[in-house]
């Protein structure tokens, strides 16, 4: 039993970083921003680019519905700070949108500067948690903790496509 726990564990905290001791969520972010630029920064394709923020996100989603039950249950918190597989879903969410730009036309400084930017106002988005987000924490067991991380990654991706929209177009 002490076995299952320990794999969910290390996988709802991303293989430990939501157990460093600052910003947890932070850490459990940044995986997603930067596979995201190294997978635009070596040219690999739109689709597969966009696949793979699917699946990260899909994967993480998963994780912390499934697993995150098991470590409310041991750590008694309704949602712990060791568990980030929400923040890389809701990261990986973000960084999707782009998938409907024309990514591959962009310069190596846009691409760092876009996934920076990405992770910056997710990030934000996570912390200040405007409305409705704050709401849906209190969806039960994983979903509380998922849910709201969706919907910041939602709007961290229509604040990013503005962003993009203006900086590459502006009037």
């Amino acid at each position: 039993m002490a076995i299952l726990i320990n794999m969910k564990r290390l996988l709802t905290s991303c293989f430990g970083l939501g157990r460093l001791p600052l910003c947890p969520g932070t850490w459990g972010s940044l995986p997603p921003a930067l596979i995201f630029a190294l997978l635009c920064h070596f040219r690999i394709s739109v689709l597969v680019t966009s696949v793979a923020m699917l699946v990260l996100a899909l994967a993480g989603s998963f994780v912390c519905v499934k697993f995150s039950p098991a470590i409310i249950a041991a750590t008694g918190r309704t949602d712990p700070r060791e568990v980030v597989a929400d923040e890389f879903a809701g990261q990986s969410l973000t960084l999707l949108a782009l998938s409907f730009l024309a990514i591959e036309v962009f310069s190596t400084r846009q691409i760092w500067g876009t996934a920076g930017l990405g992770f910056l106002l997710f990030r934000l988005f996570d912390i200040t948690k405007p409305w409705p987000i704050r709401k849906l924490e209190k969806f039960p067991r994983g979903w509380g903790i998922l849910a709201d991380d969706l919907l910041a990654g939602i709007y961290a991706a229509i604040v990013l496509l503005i962003c993009i929209e203006l900086w590459i177009h502006p009037s």
